[in-house]
């Protein structure tokens, strides 16, 4: 008899985001009534979203926009492009900003949206079709005082700007601040584009100096480069991390000591995956997230740590780029084992406070220099790690409870202060 590995049961992002929601509750001795408001969005809008494709052929694509939460401020998330989404994912990733804007303090609520559409099968002209019929669709939920979305997987400034003139258009005056990440020439931000990754990179190292790593030149492996995890490399590099692998959705390279990031994106740019490259050895992809590094920096999808491999995990911190990586499954084996996680409601912060930085340009017409957004940035990054750290020394709590519980408290208290209308 032949036996196979049992098939691991991975927790969905939304069971996980309302597991870590129900602890953080728990904890804080809320009352049940404030629970099931902050665990259910404020809204919700699912809309049909028709494409006329280039050779004349009809194409219906469903699209969603989840405003989880507004009690600090107007809603605020991404936008994904991407077969796979659906309405449970975007409810989570929606819950998941909540939390994060209010860890670093910013006047946000949460939101996030998608299209369950691959851009990669489709021109630039039937991405402009499909953004602008999603925009509209949407028009009366976002803008500057309402929602404000921003790029996600699958997204990018062009999409950004074709939202932004979309809703200008239909509003007969122009608004930069109707969403983030657009280009410099229609009111973006310096440095928004590496936001993220500098932000993994601050928290990465603040990481490592406090649990006494830095005095030797620390190793990574970095899963996922694309947006996020591409910038978060070369960082990394900069700052004197030995990055000894990366990979991508088509496989991985390794090189022990240490790969050349530089040349790394030259080969990706030419070849479209990190796969071939010539200064490294092939692995695979789940391999890399066992390897014995000092930080291992996830920063694609959700749920690639669960139950089925998180015993074989090696690396001493995990830096959480991407939104849910780590299952509740894998962060009990985790804490049982002493790897540290650094949730990705603070380690992938830095793109909303970019975002909240350029939407503030925005609305005062003024353009900050690079200068200005990387150090306030920092600044942000930094003491949100040492608020989060103190109190997880304070309670023995790990970091991703200390930082929900955090963040549920600040939303929670805004509720109490506004009172329920009526």
């Amino acid at each position: 008899m032949t036996l196979t590995a049992p098939i691991p049961i991975i927790t969905s992002p939304l069971a996980s985001a309302r597991r870590q929601l129900s602890d953080a509750a728990a904890y804080l001795e809320l009352d049940h009534g404030l629970y099931e408001m902050l665990a259910r969005p404020r809204r919700e809008m699912t809309v049909s979203v028709p494409l006329r494709r280039d050779d004349g052929s009809i194409a219906l694509y469903t699209g969603h926009r989840v405003q989880h939460n507004l009690s600090r401020g107007p809603a605020k998330g991404g936008i994904r492009f991407s077969p796979g989404a659906d309405l449970d994912e975007v409810r989570a990733l929606a819950m998941w900003m909540t939390w994060k804007c209010a860890l670093v303090d910013i006047p946000y609520g949460g939101a996030k949206g998608s299209v369950a559409i691959d851009p990669r099968t489709h021109s630039r002209a039937e991405l402009e079709r499909v953004t602008r019929r999603y925009a509209s669709e949407l028009g009366e939920f976002i803008g500057p005082e309402r929602d404000i979305p921003a790029p996600d997987i699958g997204t990018d400034e062009q999409t950004m700007a074709w939202i932004m003139d979309t809703i200008s258009t239909g509003r007969g005056v122009t608004l930069p601040g109707t969403v983030t990440g657009k280009p410099l020439a229609l009111g973006g931000s310096l440095g928004r584009a590496d936001a993220t990754s500098l932000g993994v990179t601050v928290v990465a190292l603040e990481a490592l100096s406090s649990y006494g790593l830095l005095p030797y030149r620390p190793t990574a492996a970095v899963q996922g480069f694309g947006k996020v995890g591409a910038g978060a490399a070369r960082l990394l590099v900069h700052a004197g991390v030995r990055v000894v692998a990366v990979s991508d959705r088509y496989g991985a390279v390794h090189a022990d000591g240490g790969l050349d990031i530089d040349e790394l994106e030259a080969h990706v740019a030419r070849e479209g995956t990190v796969v071939g490259f010539a200064g490294a050895e092939p692995i695979a992809g789940s391999e890399l997230l066992e390897l014995g590094v000092d930080v291992l920096a996830p920063c694609a999808v959700e749920g690639v740590l669960h139950a089925g491999n998180a015993h074989r995990v090696r690396a001493r911190i995990i830096v959480e780029g991407a939104n849910g990586p780590t299952t509740p499954e894998a962060d009990e084996v985790f804490g049982e084992r002493g790897i540290v996680v650094v949730p990705d409601i603070l380690a992938n912060a830095g793109g909303v406070i970019v975002s909240y930085f350029e939407w503030a340009q925005a609305n005062q017409a003024y353009r900050w220099t690079s200068r200005e957004v990387e150090e306030r940035l920092r600044e942000r990054m930094s003491e949100s790690w040492k608020q989060v750290y103190a109190q997880t020394l304070r309670t023995g709590r790990s970091l991703r409870e200390t930082a929900t519980v955090i963040a549920v408290e600040r939303v929670a208290d805004a509720h109490r202060l506004r009172g329920l209308y009526p």
